[in-house]
Protein backbone atom coordinates (compact mmCIF):
# COMPACT_ATOMS: atom_id res chain seq x y z
CA UNK A 1 0.00 0.00 0.00
CA UNK A 2 1.29 3.66 -0.37
CA UNK A 3 0.45 6.11 1.81
CA UNK A 4 -1.36 3.91 4.72
CA UNK A 5 -1.40 7.51 6.96
CA UNK A 6 -3.20 9.10 4.27
CA UNK A 7 -5.80 5.97 3.85
CA UNK A 8 -6.37 5.66 7.85
CA UNK A 9 -7.14 9.69 7.42
CA UNK A 10 -9.63 9.46 4.90
CA UNK A 11 -11.11 6.31 6.71
CA UNK A 12 -11.74 8.02 9.80
CA UNK A 13 -12.29 11.42 8.63
CA UNK A 14 -16.29 10.68 7.53
CA UNK A 15 -18.10 11.68 4.82
CA UNK A 16 -18.38 9.76 1.72
CA UNK A 17 -15.51 7.90 0.60
CA UNK A 18 -15.04 6.99 -3.30
CA UNK A 19 -13.23 4.15 -4.77
CA UNK A 20 -12.62 2.23 -7.56
CA UNK A 21 -10.52 -0.70 -9.47
CA UNK A 22 -9.86 -0.21 -13.23
CA UNK A 23 -9.47 -3.71 -15.20
CA UNK A 24 -9.07 -4.81 -18.92
CA UNK A 25 -11.76 -7.14 -19.69
CA UNK A 26 -9.28 -8.76 -22.06
CA UNK A 27 -10.15 -12.58 -21.78
CA UNK A 28 -10.81 -15.66 -18.80
CA UNK A 29 -10.11 -15.10 -15.79
CA UNK A 30 -7.07 -17.12 -13.14
CA UNK A 31 -7.52 -17.39 -9.67
CA UNK A 32 -4.59 -14.36 -9.53
CA UNK A 33 -8.07 -12.21 -10.38
CA UNK A 34 -8.78 -13.03 -6.71
CA UNK A 35 -6.45 -11.23 -4.55
CA UNK A 36 -8.21 -7.61 -5.73
CA UNK A 37 -11.35 -9.07 -5.70
CA UNK A 38 -10.99 -9.84 -2.37
CA UNK A 39 -10.08 -6.86 -1.42
CA UNK A 40 -12.82 -5.41 -2.78
CA UNK A 41 -15.24 -6.71 -0.35
CA UNK A 42 -13.02 -5.81 2.43
CA UNK A 43 -12.90 -2.00 0.91
CA UNK A 44 -16.58 -2.27 0.88
CA UNK A 45 -17.66 -3.38 4.28
CA UNK A 46 -15.37 -0.28 5.57
CA UNK A 47 -17.92 1.94 3.96
CA UNK A 48 -16.33 3.01 0.48
CA UNK A 49 -18.64 3.80 -2.26
CA UNK A 50 -17.06 1.66 -4.87
CA UNK A 51 -17.12 1.33 -8.78
CA UNK A 52 -15.43 -1.33 -10.80
CA UNK A 53 -14.47 0.40 -14.24
CA UNK A 54 -14.94 -2.02 -17.11
CA UNK A 55 -11.62 -0.48 -19.00
CA UNK A 56 -13.62 -1.45 -22.48
CA UNK A 57 -11.15 1.46 -24.25
CA UNK A 58 -8.26 0.75 -22.72
CA UNK A 59 -8.43 -3.07 -23.97
CA UNK A 60 -9.20 -2.27 -27.40
CA UNK A 61 -6.03 -0.05 -27.34
CA UNK A 62 -4.01 -3.06 -26.48
CA UNK A 63 -5.13 -4.70 -29.38
CA UNK A 64 -6.96 -7.01 -26.65
CA UNK A 65 -9.21 -9.92 -28.16
CA UNK A 66 -8.48 -8.20 -31.75
CA UNK A 67 -9.73 -5.53 -30.69
CA UNK A 68 -13.61 -6.82 -30.82
CA UNK A 69 -15.45 -4.65 -29.07
CA UNK A 70 -18.49 -7.63 -28.53
CA UNK A 71 -16.11 -9.88 -27.12
CA UNK A 72 -14.61 -7.73 -24.84
CA UNK A 73 -17.91 -6.47 -23.24
CA UNK A 74 -18.81 -10.41 -23.25
CA UNK A 75 -15.75 -10.61 -21.04
CA UNK A 76 -16.83 -8.17 -18.87
CA UNK A 77 -19.76 -9.61 -18.71
CA UNK A 78 -18.69 -12.73 -17.82
CA UNK A 79 -16.44 -11.04 -14.68
CA UNK A 80 -19.61 -9.69 -13.07
CA UNK A 81 -20.92 -13.57 -13.39
CA UNK A 82 -18.29 -15.00 -11.43
CA UNK A 83 -17.51 -12.54 -8.96
CA UNK A 84 -21.52 -12.82 -8.17
CA UNK A 85 -21.06 -17.18 -8.06
CA UNK A 86 -18.51 -16.39 -5.91
CA UNK A 87 -20.54 -14.27 -3.16
CA UNK A 88 -18.61 -11.40 -3.93
CA UNK A 89 -20.90 -7.61 -3.20
CA UNK A 90 -21.99 -7.08 -6.75
CA UNK A 91 -25.09 -5.56 -5.59
CA UNK A 92 -23.40 -3.25 -3.47
CA UNK A 93 -20.70 -1.50 -5.89
CA UNK A 94 -21.32 0.38 -9.60
CA UNK A 95 -20.01 -1.14 -12.68
CA UNK A 96 -18.81 1.16 -15.32
CA UNK A 97 -18.18 0.14 -18.86
CA UNK A 98 -15.57 2.80 -19.87
CA UNK A 99 -17.59 3.83 -22.87
CA UNK A 100 -19.85 6.33 -20.78
CA UNK A 101 -16.52 8.04 -19.74
CA UNK A 102 -15.48 8.40 -23.15
CA UNK A 103 -18.67 9.40 -24.36
CA UNK A 104 -18.57 12.81 -22.30
CA UNK A 105 -16.16 15.23 -23.21
CA UNK A 106 -14.94 16.53 -20.06
CA UNK A 107 -13.43 13.05 -20.03
CA UNK A 108 -11.24 14.06 -23.08
CA UNK A 109 -10.54 17.82 -21.32
CA UNK A 110 -8.96 15.55 -18.67
CA UNK A 111 -7.05 13.11 -20.59
CA UNK A 112 -5.30 16.22 -22.36
CA UNK A 113 -4.72 17.69 -19.02
CA UNK A 114 -3.05 15.08 -17.99
CA UNK A 115 -1.01 14.74 -21.55
CA UNK A 116 0.39 18.62 -20.08
CA UNK A 117 0.98 17.66 -17.06
CA UNK A 118 2.99 14.82 -17.89
CA UNK A 119 6.41 14.28 -19.73
CA UNK A 120 6.70 12.15 -22.62
CA UNK A 121 9.08 10.19 -20.82
CA UNK A 122 7.43 9.80 -18.16
CA UNK A 123 4.55 8.17 -20.01
CA UNK A 124 6.67 6.18 -21.84
CA UNK A 125 7.72 5.03 -18.62
CA UNK A 126 4.39 3.65 -17.67
CA UNK A 127 3.60 1.55 -20.56
CA UNK A 128 4.54 -1.50 -18.43
CA UNK A 129 0.80 -0.98 -16.89
CA UNK A 130 -0.28 -2.19 -19.80
CA UNK A 131 2.20 -5.29 -20.38
CA UNK A 132 3.90 -2.99 -22.87
CA UNK A 133 7.12 -1.60 -23.63
CA UNK A 134 8.22 1.85 -24.11
CA UNK A 135 9.79 1.46 -27.68
CA UNK A 136 6.02 -0.54 -28.90
CA UNK A 137 4.98 3.33 -28.71
CA UNK A 138 6.89 3.95 -31.67
CA UNK A 139 5.01 1.41 -33.60
CA UNK A 140 1.02 2.20 -32.40
CA UNK A 141 1.11 6.00 -30.92
CA UNK A 142 -2.22 4.76 -29.46
CA UNK A 143 -0.59 3.51 -26.78
CA UNK A 144 0.86 6.70 -25.48
CA UNK A 145 -2.86 7.53 -24.87
CA UNK A 146 -3.39 4.62 -22.38
CA UNK A 147 -1.84 5.89 -19.62
CA UNK A 148 -3.26 9.55 -19.95
CA UNK A 149 -6.82 7.61 -19.53
CA UNK A 150 -5.82 5.79 -16.64
CA UNK A 151 -5.00 8.61 -14.94
CA UNK A 152 -8.25 10.44 -16.83
CA UNK A 153 -10.36 7.66 -15.04
CA UNK A 154 -9.38 8.09 -10.99
CA UNK A 155 -9.93 11.88 -11.52
CA UNK A 156 -12.91 11.57 -13.72
CA UNK A 157 -14.46 9.04 -11.11
CA UNK A 158 -13.13 12.19 -8.41
CA UNK A 159 -11.79 9.21 -6.19
CA UNK A 160 -10.25 8.72 -2.65
CA UNK A 161 -9.04 5.69 -3.35
CA UNK A 162 -7.47 3.72 -6.38
CA UNK A 163 -6.91 -0.13 -5.91
CA UNK A 164 -4.85 -2.08 -8.54
CA UNK A 165 -2.39 -4.85 -8.54
CA UNK A 166 1.79 -3.89 -7.78
CA UNK A 167 2.16 -3.98 -12.20
CA UNK A 168 -0.42 -0.94 -11.89
CA UNK A 169 1.89 0.92 -9.49
CA UNK A 170 2.94 3.57 -12.05
CA UNK A 171 -0.01 4.63 -13.01
CA UNK A 172 -1.03 5.48 -9.67
CA UNK A 173 2.25 7.19 -8.92
CA UNK A 174 1.85 9.06 -12.31
CA UNK A 175 -1.72 10.22 -11.20
CA UNK A 176 -0.28 11.45 -7.15
CA UNK A 177 2.25 13.36 -8.93
CA UNK A 178 0.02 15.29 -12.03
CA UNK A 179 -2.55 15.88 -9.42
CA UNK A 180 0.17 18.28 -7.87
CA UNK A 181 0.38 20.00 -11.00
CA UNK A 182 -0.62 23.08 -11.35
CA UNK A 183 -1.69 23.05 -15.15
CA UNK A 184 -4.28 20.04 -14.21
CA UNK A 185 -5.59 21.82 -10.87
CA UNK A 186 -6.67 24.53 -13.43
CA UNK A 187 -8.61 22.18 -16.18
CA UNK A 188 -9.79 19.66 -13.55
CA UNK A 189 -11.44 22.41 -11.66
CA UNK A 190 -12.85 24.11 -14.96
CA UNK A 191 -14.04 21.37 -16.41
CA UNK A 192 -15.63 19.98 -13.17
CA UNK A 193 -16.24 22.95 -10.60
CA UNK A 194 -14.78 20.83 -8.03
CA UNK A 195 -11.01 20.64 -6.33
CA UNK A 196 -8.51 17.87 -7.79
CA UNK A 197 -8.24 14.87 -5.07
CA UNK A 198 -4.76 13.40 -4.79
CA UNK A 199 -5.10 10.13 -4.75
CA UNK A 200 -4.33 6.76 -2.34
CA UNK A 201 -3.23 4.02 -3.74
CA UNK A 202 -3.85 0.41 -2.46
CA UNK A 203 -1.93 -2.35 -4.64
CA UNK A 204 -2.71 -5.98 -4.10
CA UNK A 205 0.07 -8.61 -4.37
CA UNK A 206 0.34 -10.43 -7.83
CA UNK A 207 0.42 -14.20 -8.07
CA UNK A 208 3.14 -15.94 -9.87
CA UNK A 209 2.97 -18.14 -12.71
CA UNK A 210 2.81 -21.59 -12.28
CA UNK A 211 5.77 -22.21 -13.86
CA UNK A 212 7.20 -20.33 -11.73
CA UNK A 213 9.83 -17.44 -12.21
CA UNK A 214 10.82 -17.67 -15.91
CA UNK A 215 15.27 -16.33 -15.66
CA UNK A 216 13.61 -12.79 -13.89
CA UNK A 217 16.23 -10.56 -13.81
CA UNK A 218 17.01 -7.33 -11.74
CA UNK A 219 15.26 -4.97 -12.42
CA UNK A 220 12.59 -2.22 -11.81
CA UNK A 221 9.76 -3.64 -9.37
CA UNK A 222 6.53 -3.66 -12.27
CA UNK A 223 8.82 -5.26 -14.47
CA UNK A 224 9.73 -8.05 -12.55
CA UNK A 225 6.01 -8.79 -11.56
CA UNK A 226 4.90 -8.04 -15.10
CA UNK A 227 7.15 -11.02 -16.16
CA UNK A 228 6.61 -13.25 -13.14
CA UNK A 229 2.71 -13.52 -13.10
CA UNK A 230 -0.12 -15.58 -13.91
CA UNK A 231 -1.34 -14.64 -17.35
CA UNK A 232 -4.30 -15.40 -18.80
CA UNK A 233 -2.51 -14.85 -22.45
CA UNK A 234 -0.14 -17.37 -20.99
CA UNK A 235 -2.70 -20.54 -19.86
CA UNK A 236 -0.07 -22.48 -18.69
CA UNK A 237 0.90 -20.61 -16.24
CA UNK A 238 -2.70 -19.91 -15.12
CA UNK A 239 -5.65 -21.61 -13.17
CA UNK A 240 -8.52 -20.45 -14.28
CA UNK A 241 -11.67 -19.36 -12.05
CA UNK A 242 -13.81 -22.26 -14.45
CA UNK A 243 -11.31 -24.98 -14.25
CA UNK A 244 -12.47 -28.54 -13.95
CA UNK A 245 -11.49 -30.18 -10.88
CA UNK A 246 -9.07 -32.46 -12.97
CA UNK A 247 -7.47 -29.26 -14.62
CA UNK A 248 -7.04 -27.93 -11.32
CA UNK A 249 -5.46 -30.72 -9.34
CA UNK A 250 -3.01 -31.68 -12.97
CA UNK A 251 -1.89 -27.72 -13.02
CA UNK A 252 -0.71 -27.69 -9.05
CA UNK A 253 0.66 -31.20 -9.27
CA UNK A 254 3.07 -30.02 -12.38
CA UNK A 255 3.31 -26.34 -10.55
CA UNK A 256 6.94 -24.70 -9.70
CA UNK A 257 7.00 -25.42 -5.66
CA UNK A 258 10.87 -25.24 -4.49
CA UNK A 259 11.52 -26.62 -0.89
CA UNK A 260 11.85 -24.27 1.74
CA UNK A 261 11.66 -21.43 -0.59
CA UNK A 262 8.57 -19.01 -0.30
CA UNK A 263 9.79 -16.29 -2.81
CA UNK A 264 8.22 -16.14 -6.27
CA UNK A 265 6.41 -19.67 -4.83
CA UNK A 266 2.83 -19.88 -6.67
CA UNK A 267 1.49 -22.40 -4.04
CA UNK A 268 2.38 -20.55 -0.80
CA UNK A 269 1.02 -17.45 -2.92
CA UNK A 270 -2.21 -19.06 -3.75
CA UNK A 271 -2.51 -19.70 0.03
CA UNK A 272 -1.07 -16.61 1.30
CA UNK A 273 -2.97 -14.36 -0.82
CA UNK A 274 -6.24 -16.25 -1.78
CA UNK A 275 -7.29 -19.34 0.63
CA UNK A 276 -6.47 -17.13 3.62
CA UNK A 277 -7.84 -13.58 2.78
CA UNK A 278 -11.26 -14.05 3.30
CA UNK A 279 -10.57 -15.68 7.28
CA UNK A 280 -11.00 -18.50 8.78
CA UNK A 281 -8.57 -19.86 6.63
CA UNK A 282 -7.67 -23.91 7.09
CA UNK A 283 -5.45 -25.68 5.51
CA UNK A 284 -5.76 -29.56 5.82
CA UNK A 285 -2.82 -31.53 4.75
CA UNK A 286 -3.63 -35.98 4.45
CA UNK A 287 -0.07 -37.30 4.99
CA UNK A 288 0.52 -41.11 5.60
CA UNK A 289 1.90 -41.81 9.19
CA UNK A 290 5.38 -42.41 7.82
CA UNK A 291 5.60 -38.71 6.53
CA UNK A 292 4.21 -37.16 10.31
CA UNK A 293 0.75 -38.05 9.48
CA UNK A 294 -2.13 -35.37 9.24
CA UNK A 295 -1.68 -32.19 10.19
CA UNK A 296 -4.01 -29.01 10.03
CA UNK A 297 -2.60 -25.32 9.51
CA UNK A 298 -5.02 -22.67 10.76
CA UNK A 299 -2.78 -19.59 9.50
CA UNK A 300 -0.24 -19.15 6.73
CA UNK A 301 2.25 -18.06 9.14
CA UNK A 302 2.31 -21.53 10.34
CA UNK A 303 2.38 -23.00 6.92
CA UNK A 304 5.27 -20.95 5.82
CA UNK A 305 7.20 -21.76 8.71
CA UNK A 306 6.52 -25.42 8.29
CA UNK A 307 7.44 -24.99 4.61
CA UNK A 308 10.64 -22.99 5.29
CA UNK A 309 11.89 -25.74 8.11
CA UNK A 310 11.43 -28.74 5.45
CA UNK A 311 8.53 -29.92 7.93
CA UNK A 312 5.91 -29.44 4.93
CA UNK A 313 7.03 -31.40 1.56
CA UNK A 314 5.70 -29.57 -1.62
CA UNK A 315 3.69 -32.52 -2.73
CA UNK A 316 1.52 -32.44 0.72
CA UNK A 317 1.38 -28.73 0.36
CA UNK A 318 0.21 -29.24 -3.15
CA UNK A 319 -2.08 -31.78 -2.42
CA UNK A 320 -3.94 -29.39 0.48
CA UNK A 321 -4.20 -26.77 -1.37
CA UNK A 322 -5.67 -28.57 -4.55
CA UNK A 323 -8.25 -29.68 -2.39
CA UNK A 324 -8.87 -26.17 -0.81
CA UNK A 325 -8.84 -24.14 -4.05
CA UNK A 326 -11.52 -26.83 -5.38
CA UNK A 327 -14.00 -26.09 -2.61
CA UNK A 328 -13.02 -22.30 -3.16
CA UNK A 329 -14.28 -22.74 -6.63
CA UNK A 330 -17.09 -24.97 -6.59
CA UNK A 331 -19.96 -22.24 -7.36
CA UNK A 332 -18.16 -21.01 -10.44
CA UNK A 333 -17.87 -24.72 -11.48
CA UNK A 334 -21.91 -24.90 -10.13
CA UNK A 335 -22.45 -21.69 -12.41
CA UNK A 336 -20.67 -22.82 -15.53
CA UNK A 337 -22.24 -26.61 -15.50
CA UNK A 338 -25.96 -25.01 -15.06
CA UNK A 339 -25.57 -21.97 -17.34
CA UNK A 340 -24.94 -22.86 -21.33
CA UNK A 341 -24.36 -19.33 -22.49
CA UNK A 342 -21.32 -19.14 -19.61
CA UNK A 343 -20.03 -21.83 -21.39
CA UNK A 344 -20.65 -20.80 -24.47
CA UNK A 345 -19.26 -17.30 -23.57
CA UNK A 346 -15.99 -19.19 -21.98
CA UNK A 347 -15.63 -21.13 -25.11
CA UNK A 348 -15.80 -17.99 -28.05
CA UNK A 349 -13.54 -15.70 -25.71
CA UNK A 350 -11.12 -18.31 -25.12
CA UNK A 351 -10.42 -19.02 -28.77
CA UNK A 352 -10.54 -15.61 -29.53
CA UNK A 353 -7.32 -15.10 -26.61
CA UNK A 354 -5.66 -17.82 -28.62
CA UNK A 355 -5.77 -16.49 -31.56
Amino acid sequence: MVTGEELERVLEGGGTIKGYIGYEPSGLYHVGWLAWMFKVSDIVEAGVEFTILEATWHAFINDKLGGDMELIRGSARLLREFMGALGLPVDRVKFVDAEELASDPDYWALVIGVAKSSSLARVKRALTIMGRRAEEAEIDASKLIYPAMQVADIFYLDLDIALGGMDQRKAHMLARDVADKEEMRRIYERVTGRKLKKPIAVHTPIITGLQGPQKIEAGEVDEVYSEAKMSKSKPETAIFLHDTLEAIREKIKRAYCPPKILEFNPIIEINKHILAARGGYRLQVDRPSKYGGPIEFNSIEEVEQAYVKGELHPLDLKEATARALIELLKPVRSLVESRSDIREAIEVIGKAVTR
